[in-house]
């Protein structure tokens, strides 16, 4: 076996760090500057027509909010490994967050939060951060599939016939899943998962429940006040209902976290295109959606990125 000496070690993580950091700032410039559907100069307008201080305030509020939840539904999960600060937690998301800006529907995140575990822990973070993306997944299709209804209630975008069809395979699914909780691939079995998930206290899952709630009305209103912003006046319920389509439809897809915007937007394009609403408009809301709920956390996440320091250096 090679060994590495601890100054090799050091400049490993170094380059590491940079290569993070650096990746992740060059994908957010390159998604910016190079979008061809991006008007800034239509934005600028629009911007100075309707500024308002406590107006943009109130936006970067939510986005505070937004990830405050996450970091608070972290804290809370990790508990069951060990308590750990407001503080940590805040470091240990935002670090993890950077990490996975550029892999497939962020997994980087799931290895960035097992360095700040003794290796020991390492299974217990990954599934401990499964649980805590999966609520948030089952309260987004939870959300979307009652919009999605609504929608196509009012606008006929799915027949009867398809909503029929979808609901008889989603059942399925789960009749075939619990019919075969006990078949085991390489040690795991959905029994063996239930049981895992049940060896956390009730009261760890109703926290991330309550908290994954909040997080989830705060972020579909925050995209719900940004087309107010833009004077996109529609009824709530319709404007709540196609939000919450657009999450829950994004969310199925496969995609990187520096491409979540484009995902979200074209999907956005279509939906609020039966409603009348400009595409531009839709694409820079879903941009500055981006930008608040990504970008920020992941500038400041860099700032913890460069800061780690492995077991042997801490």
């Amino acid at each position: 076996m090679i060994s590495i000496s601890h100054k090799a070690k050091q400049f490993l993580v170094l380059i590491i760090k940079l290569l993070i950091v650096g990746g992740a700032f060059y994908f957010i410039y390159d998604q910016l500057a190079h979008n061809d559907k991006l008007d800034w100069e239509k934005f600028i307008v629009l911007f100075q027509k309707n500024q308002s201080v406590s107006g943009i305030c109130f936006i970067l509020l939510l986005s505070v909010l937004n990830r405050y939840f996450e970091i608070l539904k972290w804290q809370n999960l990790a508990q069951h490994i060990h308590k750990i600060s407001l503080a940590e937690s805040t470091k240990q998301v935002l670090a993890a967050l950077t990490a996975g800006l550029f892999t497939p529907n962020g997994v980087g995140e799931y290895a960035g939060k097992t360095l700040f575990f003794s290796k020991s822990d390492a299974k217990k973070v990954v599934f401990l951060n499964l649980i805590c993306n999966g609520i948030q997944m089952v309260l987004t299709i939870l959300f979307g599939i009652f919009g999605l209804l609504y929608f196509n209630s009012l606008f006929n975008v799915i027949t009867p016939r398809t909503v029929l069809i979808l609901f008889g395979i989603l059942v399925a699914l789960f009749i075939l899943l619990f019919s075969i909780k006990k078949l085991t691939i390489k040690g795991y079995s959905i029994e063996k998962l239930i049981h895992k998930i049940n060896e956390i206290p009730k009261t760890i899952h109703q926290r991330n429940i309550l908290l994954g709630i909040c997080r989830y009305l705060v972020f579909s209103h925050q995209y719900y006040f940004l087309f107010l912003a833009f004077d996109v006046n529609l009824p709530y319920l319709i404007l709540i209902a196609t939000i919450s389509s657009v999450y829950f439809l994004a969310s199925s897809l496969p995609t990187f976290q520096f491409l979540d915007f484009a995902v979200k937007g074209s999907v956005a394009v279509y939906f609020f295109g039966i409603l009348g609403v400009n595409e531009w408009i839709v694409i820079f809301i879903s941009t500055l959606m981006w930008f608040l709920n990504v970008v920020l956390p992941v500038i400041i996440g860099s700032y913890y990125v460069l800061n780690f320091k492995t077991k042997e250096n801490a």
